[in-house]
């Protein structure tokens, strides 16, 4: 056993799974959920796909080809939905580890479609296989980190997922930008070629690194269990520790059952429905926020919008998610110590503030500098609010209120819920920006003032 997973224990071990597994799969999450929205405006794209211009294009024909290109765009959050609607079922029968192999898989089939496209079906198809992959991913590696990580340190290691994210943001702004200065399809081509390399290094990896242990209690596989818990805590296999945490969690299986569907709708002892709405409403409130608005159509934002030449917006967009890294670092170091409902409090109150000055601003941008400057700065401190109160942290709230049995069935519908509601926000939100302009952005405004009620609500549920 002292060989296994490369010879590495304890908080190596812990650093070297997320190295190789968690960072490149976040980072593609960040990549696929930006990359395309880059790509929307370059010539040999709209010449290709000439149903979804929105730059060359006015009036009705605007109208109709933003609606067809907000439902291509969404099509890859319906793939995400699906796939992490699958691990409900799938995620207890295979394992961590053999499910993110297998989302890694039809990334790599959806990635394949999209730089190969040269027809609106083929587009769709590769998105669609492309999020399904990347739900599955997303709904599982949060699920396998949270229950290896150490408990002390669990909550800054798991915000460290926005943080990869915010990296991947950031490279797919500058890979677009990089290619903007290229001629043909290439431009678009290779962006959507990119997270091949990836998935194949994390496929090239797993079977060296271990399942979650809580995953091998759950299968009866409790002597595997004790061997890696002394493991990934540098502990020998006969350690008191590693015998009481695998005490508490058979306690924990035994007194949630199974973790069927059926019990998520009872509010016995363990307060299972309680725990299952707060975990949704988490990743609810982090995309009806209106997050979504710049991860997906951060250079639409800035071009059509605020009106910044497309040179100015790529730098703009791949300087903001680089800024974002940095905010989800000052995450990193204060989550442990403040706690999440504070800063997630605290970040939707800055987002519905700064989308009140994004509103008023864009309303003049095309004529005053001066708001088309404070706009631009308006869509920073946007990225600032949500890196610090609502990146990481509500991936880290879903898994910590579902006790062990119901773990992975409740992660799965809280990914859903999460994909669900960013499909929504993708889909509209070209057809939002033709119909009402800058008034848009009061929606949003709206919401996240209307979120700072229920989060005070759920914060005083019983579980």
């Amino acid at each position: 056993m002292a060989q296994k997973y490369l010879g590495l224990r304890g908080n190596q071990l812990v650093h070297f799974m997320i190295a190789t597994v968690v960072a490149p799969t976040y980072f593609l999450l960040g990549y696929n959920n930006a990359v395309f929205g880059g790509l929307l405006t370059l010539d040999s794209f709209v010449s290709t796909f000439p149903s979804i211009d929105t730059v060359n294009t006015t009036g009705s024909v605007l109208a109709e080809n933003a609606r067809v290109q907000g439902t291509i765009v969404a099509l890859y959050t319906v793939g995400c939905m699906f796939g992490a609607l699958a691990c409900f079922k799938l995620g207890d029968t295979f394992g961590r580890i053999r499910s993110t192999a297998a989302g890694c898989v039809l990334q790599i089939i959806g990635s394949i479609l999209l730089c190969a496209s040269y027809s609106l079906a083929q587009l769709i198809v590769g998105r669609l296989v492309l999020g399904l992959g990347m739900g599955i991913v997303s709904a599982t590696v949060p699920v396998w980190q949270s229950e290896s990580s150490p408990a002390k340190n669990r909550g800054a290691l798991v915000v460290l997922q926005g943080a990869f994210a915010s990296l991947g943001l950031a490279l797919s702004q500058w890979i677009d930008l990089g290619l903007f200065f290229t001629s043909g399809s290439v431009s678009w081509r290779f962006p959507l070629a990119f997270p091949i390399l990836f998935c194949v290094f994390v496929l090239c990896l797993l079977p060296f690194l271990p399942d979650s242990p809580r995953w091998m209690v759950k299968k009866g596989r409790i002597e595997d269990a004790k061997s890696l818990m002394a493991i990934l805590g540098d502990l020998p296999s006969d350690s008191e520790v590693v015998a009481e945490d695998i005490r508490k969690m058979q306690v924990s299986l035994a007194e949630t059952g199974k973790g069927n569907f059926r019990g998520l709708l009872h509010n016995g002892e363990e307060r299972l429905l309680n725990r299952t709405l707060i975990a949704m409403f988490s990743t609810f409130s982090q995309q009806m926020n209106g997050i979504g608005i710049v991860g997906f159509y951060t250079t639409t934002l800035y071009e059509q919008y605020i009106g910044l030449t497309p040179l100015v917006s790529r730098i703009l967009s791949g300087a903001l998610f680089m800024f974002q890294l940095c905010c989800n670092l000052i995450c990193f170091f204060v989550i442990d110590r403040i706690g999440r409902r504070r800063l997630m409090m605290f970040g939707t109150t800055g987002l519905g503030l700064c989308f009140i000055v994004l509103a008023g601003t864009v309303s003049h941008a095309q004529e005053s500098r001066a708001c088309s400057i404070i706009a631009a700065i308006c869509v920073f401190l946007i990225t600032f609010f949500f890196a610090i109160g609502a990146h990481g942290i509500n991936y880290l709230y879903g898994t910590e209120v579902a006790p062990l049995a119901f773990r992975v069935p409740i992660y799965a519908l809280t990914t859903g819920t999460l994909w669900a509601f960013n499909f929504l926000v993708v889909e509209i939100t070209p057809v939002g920006f033709a119909a009402l302009g800058y008034k848009f952005f009061i929606v949003f405004a709206a919401i996240n003032i209307f979120l700072l009620t229920p989060g005070r609500v759920i914060d005083s549920l019983k579980i």
